[in-house]
């Protein structure tokens, strides 16, 4: 990853409306992790990410900064809720399943990439196979070129051996060149619509959850393994399907073959470590307000950010997989902080999250933008939805403008909900429309104006008890 702060926040741009502050922050955590890997090795382990805390009410656009993040970068990311952990002798989800999670998402990041890797290798074998299964070649277990023919296309074949102009002088040569001509249209797609039969491994068994104290997560892990052992997991099924459809299986499988799976979970432990994002949503849901009770769920919050400490400033973590060190791990947490303060938080952890940033909230100009300017804006999602039915859509400024009004006004009036609440008022105005295609509009242009948008929203505007309820 070599993109520079600069370009880092350019490309955030494209998605994100505003908080200028906050991309700044992410972009040189994100370019710091650049210079760390390649800092003089001596002191390169002493260099630890310095975490954030994201302060904000909720829609600003929080969560999105760090996924769009965690995609430049290419680095193992996954969003957790605090609130849904409890204190170690608690039921429920110990933090550091966290890690456990990210380990999981890192290997399976890995493992698609290098299987990308040998997409071509993995497409020659499967189409092999399935040649074996329509033309089966000769020393097939006792299968022999005559029992094939019978299932191969006879029209085919014939065409193939009149082209040569000579019979053939073997069996072997007349099986080779037939599987030639279905190569051949294998390749240009004329078999697709083929059923064929078809050896496939079977689906795993369901997963299953175990929660408790004390790494009781990892005898779940290993429950399930056992499980899905003796349902006979590994195993192949016979399953009926076209060409195209098995291909696309048997492609996946071949690849997942192909790949060192040692190698993977090796590759991935080092990029967690290393390259790991953790973006701990809700974490103003665990500080204890100074004016809140001694008892009740204050006393397992508390527990939540002491158990929250040592994985935030660096400890190791055992999985399945091996051990994590979180010494170096980007910690972002998040919060809109309505109730509790960030000085709530208990002291030591308020010091792992050295940089703090404000989100502002969002103004009717903000609405605008977000309508009109990133790649995936709301009207651009709606065009597109509408033309795979044949109607295609345009949005007048005027239109714009006053979707961006109404947004505005709604979240003053009711409660603001920041940029989600364009997701409702969207869906209020498209509902007659989305409903009449295809069966009273088969296709067509149409125009949103500004008399639209009030002929469709301006009644759930005025009554502010229903509004609370549909938008």
């Amino acid at each position: 990853m070599h993109l520079t702060p600069q370009q880092i926040v350019a490309e955030l741009d494209e998605y994100i409306i505003g908080q200028k502050e906050a991309k700044r922050s992410v972009a040189i955590a994100l370019r710091n992790r650049w210079r760390r890997m390649n800092a003089d090795p001596e002191i390169r382990e002493e260099i630890v990410p310095n975490n954030i805390l994201m302060i904000g009410p909720t829609g600003v656009g929080k969560t999105e900064i760090a996924r769009r993040l965690a995609k430049l970068a290419m680095a193992p990311f996954i969003k957790v809720e605090a609130s849904k952990f409890t204190e170690v002798g608690y039921v429920g989800r110990d933090v550091e399943s966290m890690v456990r999670d990210l380990t999981e998402f890192g290997i399976t990041m890995v493992k698609t990439e290098m299987q990308e890797r040998v997409k071509g290798k993995a497409a020659e074998q499967a189409q092999e196979q399935i040649l074996d299964i329509l033309i089966p070649p000769l020393n097939s277990k006792g299968l022999g070129f005559g029992n094939a023919t019978k299932r191969a296309n006879t029209e085919v074949e014939a065409s193939s051996l009149t082209q040569q102009g000579t019979p053939a002088s073997s069996d072997e040569e007349l099986n080779q060149r037939t599987r030639e001509r279905f190569r051949e249209k294998l390749n240009n797609g004329e078999l697709d619509d083929r059923s064929i039969e078809v050896e496939v491994k079977k689906s795993t068994s369901p997963t299953m959850q175990v929660f408790g104290p004390g790494g009781m997560e990892e005898m779940g892990i290993n429950l399930q393994e056992m499980l899905g052992n003796l349902s006979g997991k590994g195993k192949t099924t016979k399953r009926k399907m076209t060409v195209a459809e098995a291909r696309d299986i048997l492609v996946d499988e071949e690849a997942e073959k192909l790949i060192n799976h040692d190698d993977a979970i090796q590759e991935a432990l080092e990029r967690v470590q290393k390259q790991g994002i953790i973006f701990i949503d809700e974490i103003d849901k665990i500080a204890v307000s100074s004016a809140g009770s001694k008892g009740g769920p204050d006393v397992s919050r508390q527990g939540v950010q002491r158990d929250l400490l040592p994985i935030v400033e660096g400890s190791t973590v055992n999985t399945k997989y091996g051990l994590v060190k979180t010494d170096h791990i980007l910690f972002i947490g998040s919060g809109a902080f309505h109730v509790a303060k960030p000085s709530d938080l208990i002291p030591e952890l308020q010091g792992r999250f050295p940089i703090r940033v404000e989100l502002n909230s969002l103004s009717e100009g903000d609405f605008y933008n977000i309508l009109s300017q990133p790649k995936n804006a709301l009207t651009k999602q709606y065009e597109a939805m509408l033309a795979s039915e044949g109607v295609h859509i345009s949005f007048t400024d005027e239109a714009v403008k006053e979707l961006a009004r109404i947004a505005a006004e709604v979240n003053e009036q009711v409660e603001n909900i920041g940029a989600r609440r364009l997701h409702t008022i969207m869906s209020s105005l498209f509902d007659e429309l989305l409903f009449a295609v295809p069966d009273d509009i088969k296709e067509g242009n149409i125009t949103i104006d500004k008399d639209y948008v009030n002929q469709q929203l301006e009644s759930l505007v005025k009554d502010k008890d229903l509004s609370q309820y549909i938008l």
